[in-house]
């Protein structure tokens, strides 16, 4: 009974979670008191779900604990909310120093005993939910800073022994200040961090699940089987060139190595790939769809909130992000798919050997994928927030699944879907009507008109905001439809559940880095931070680079990549553009190796999950991650360095026509080094296996090719030659195939 009331519960939270950031991210812009609430049901989800340890998972009185810290999250979360909204207003307590009465955010400094009671609990029941869910790296560095901050109070209150000037001291905080700043105030736990995850990712998270319920990831690997299936390594290009159209899509890096990885794992079995190599090859292509442009993981919408270029420059957009991400994509891609060619060729026909079974290619599936890749981007160009545009894909994928054959659904049932649909959008149109007579807290959920402020006249534009609004509204209509008719509610309410339990883990990670981000914001940490990284590296760019490579691989230690990159964008945003890299560049580059490592061993989230389908070794299948996924550490330091692969110019600008050799330059270069990287790695090449001599040889010419800086051209214009020549030798000394068994034994073994 007890199991079954926890997991009603889990499912009903669940529902509302995903409904609640639905609606409420497109409406407004998000208070305390909205962040509040959607922190209060992540946290509880997460305490509901998590247990304190996998080894306790089946030891029922622990349970209660579960509950009762659940509990304790839901009080002072909701104590926040109660204390910022203003509906609630009547229940904020008098102040002797404000406007009484006075709410939570308004009251800093003086703020109650009973606040600071609220905000001391809040602070460890996230720390505990952020261990539960994703470990106790993060956990761990928050009680650093909060540590940190606090022993510099006790020694300048105190006299206790001064921190040396590397440990950056301050005048520090007590422990009212960190937990005003940290928990009740708008710079913690409820501040920039829950309002990105909020605001972005978790809609993601939402779009991604009802994306598998609408068939569209069968047609990913349907479509990738169709290009892939009898090609040498067929099994392990499915998998490259499936995570990254997931990735395009889904920008998760566990959520794409377990959803493409439990088809293309099998197939790769099957066709003789050892265990480890399999869930390698596919972690390090789920975890490149973090680069795949329009999600990007939900990077390109954060890096709007963090890269504010000077006053008088034209500020970031969206897809000027996306333009900067595409051709690091596509050379990440294509390195991967260069080192799984010749890691197949090294092996020898086993892979042939096989065929593989291929599924046809489902019209409608196909159909669904580009309508919401199409709708996502076309909205985005059209000028509409990331928020509103992945919440029309979400909306067309929702409609066009009531089409979908393979669901459950009876005809009548599909039919009066579509009719909530239809009817919910002819209401809201219609309440366009009632605006003036409603109540202005209400006004803004209404219709639209369809004429132009501005002119008076019927105008597309307008035509098309007002009746997409009422869309979100049939959505949500649709939604609750489903949620109550008998034959929908499965589909709708395990893709909701799934949505949310894949999603409080980031809750819970957002709000634990919100911690960081608090102290941050009210020390002078991070300038000091800037401050002494910049006076040892002085204007050494390449070992400003290094640090913060070393930096993003450290911190994001079993984190996801989102939530490395909100980390190093606080601590080192404004480092590298103080060194003369374009903002957009330098974050990109944070971002990225926040991304990378996801398969940088010892801790790799995206091997783990691989490992675990391939039953694999999780070291072993972290390595063969590592090795495949190498270009994805000297792709950030190429488009620092050479902007042309970012589509920007020296200035930051787009490049122009004059300028496209340069790019075509760059391009060619990487792409004959990621070649000669992937013959280095495999040892073998186009038409045979690489002599010692020559597989020697293509690592100082990939290096060549690869390098960038003061010399460049000189040096790839060398590494040009090599490769030139290493193809030359390899096309008239390829050798014969050996037998598979001793070529699979051959390859593993190098």
């Amino acid at each position: 009974m007890f199991e079954k009331i926890r997991s009603t519960t889990v499912i009903v939270l669940g529902v509302v979670l995903c409904l609640f950031t639905l609606v409420f991210a497109n409406y407004g812009v998000p208070k305390q008191s909205t962040l509040a609430l959607f922190v209060l049901l992540g946290l509880v989800i997460c305490f509901l779900t998590n247990p304190i340890s996998p080894r306790f998972k089946d030891v029922r009185w622990l349970a209660w604990i579960d509950v009762v810290l659940a509990l304790g999250a839901a009080a002072c979360c909701g104590y926040v909310f109660l204390q910022t909204a203003d509906f609630f207003s009547w229940t904020w307590p008098d102040s002797g120093v404000f406007t009484k009465p006075t709410s939570l955010d308004n009251r800093a400094g003086a703020e109650t005993a009973f606040d600071f009671g609220i905000g001391i609990i809040g602070l460890l029941l996230v720390l505990e939910a952020t261990r539960r869910s994703i470990g106790w790296i993060v956990p761990a560095l928050s009680l650093t800073f909060l540590g940190h901050s606090y022993y510099c109070y006790l020694s300048y209150r105190y006299g206790l022994p001064e921190m040396p000037q590397w440990m950056l001291p301050h005048i520090g905080q007590n422990v009212q200040q960190l937990a005003s700043a940290t928990f009740l105030q708008s710079t913690g736990v409820f501040g920039q961090a829950a309002k990105v995850m909020y605001q972005y990712v978790f809609l993601f998270v939402v779009f991604g699940s009802f994306l598998e319920m609408s068939g569209a990831t069968q047609f990913i690997i349907s479509f990738s089987e169709k290009i892939f299936g009898r090609s040498p390594g067929g099994p392990a290009k499915i998998s490259v060139l499936g995570s990254g159209l997931m990735g395009s899509l889904s920008g998760s890096a566990v959520a794409n190595a377990v959803t493409t990885g439990s088809f293309t794992i099998p197939m790769m079995r099957n066709a003789g790939f050892p265990a480890h190599v399999s869930g390698g090859i596919t972690a390090a292509a789920a975890s490149g769809g973090a680069l795949v442009p329009p999600v990007m993981g939900a990077g390109a919408y954060m890096m709007l909130e963090f890269v504010k270029r000077p006053a008088g420059m034209p500020q970031v957009t969206f897809l000027e992000v996306a333009r900067a991400a595409l051709i690091p994509a596509v050379l990440y891609y294509l390195s991967i798919y260069f080192i799984v060619h010749f890691f197949s060729l090294r092996v020898g026909n086993q892979q042939e050997a096989k065929a593989v079974e291929k599924k046809p290619i489902s019209l409608f599936e196909g159909t669904v994928f580009f309508g919401a890749l199409g709708a996502l981007v076309g909205l985005l160009i059209l000028g509409f927030s990331p928020f509103k545009s992945v919440t029309g894909s979400l909306m067309l994928i929702l409609v066009m699944s009531t089409f979908r054959p393979q669901l459950n659904l009876t005809l009548n049932a599909r039919l009066a879907g579509l009719a909530t649909f239809a009817g919910c959008i002819v209401v809201h149109q219609l309440s366009f009507y009632l605006r003036d007579a409603a109540p202005m807290q209400l006004r803004g959920f209404l219709g639209d008109s369809w004429t132009s402020p501005e002119t008076g006249q019927i105008e597309f534009r307008t035509l098309f905001e007002s009746i997409l609004s009422s869309s979100f509204f049939g959505m949500y209509g649709l939604l609750i439809f489903g949620l109550i008719q008998r034959s929908w509610r499965p589909e709708i309410t395990k893709a909701l559940t799934k949505a949310a339990k894949g999603g409080v883990s980031l809750v819970a990670a957002s709000a634990c880095v919100g911690i960081i981000i608090g102290i941050v914001q009210t020390t002078p940490m991070a300038n000091d931070f800037g401050g002494a990284i910049k006076s040892v590296v002085e204007t050494n760019l390449l070992l400003a680079l290094i640090g913060i490579m070393v930096c993003s691989l450290i911190l994001g230690m079993g984190v996801p990549s989102v939530v490395c990159y909100l980390l190093m964008a606080t601590l080192m945003g404004s480092l590298l553009g103080e060194l003369g890299v374009d903002l957009l560049a330098a974050h990109l580059f944070i971002f990225y190796f926040g991304m990378m490592s996801m398969v940088t061993p010892p801790v790799a989230l995206a091997a783990y999950a691989s490992a675990s389908i391939a039953e694999a070794g999780i070291m072993r299948t972290s390595w063969a991650a590592f090795r495949f996924s190498l270009v994805g550490f000297t792709l950030p330091f190429m488009f620092v360095y050479r902007p042309e692969l970012l589509l920007m110019s020296s200035d930051g600008s787009m490049v122009g026509v004059s300028e496209i050799p340069q790019v075509a330059l760059a391009f060619g270069s990487a792409v004959m080094g990621i070649m000669a990287l992937g013959g280095t790695v495999t040892g073998q090449f186009f038409w045979g296996r690489l002599s010692l001599g020559n597989r020697i040889l293509t690592c100082p010419t990939a290096i060549l090719l690869l390098m960038p800086g003061e010399y460049q051209l000189i040096l790839n214009s060398i590494g040009a030659v090599l490769f030139v020549v290493i193809v030359i030798v390899n096309r008239s000394r390829s050798r014969s195939d050996q037998p598979p068994t001793e070529a699979l034994e051959s390859a593993l073994e190098s």
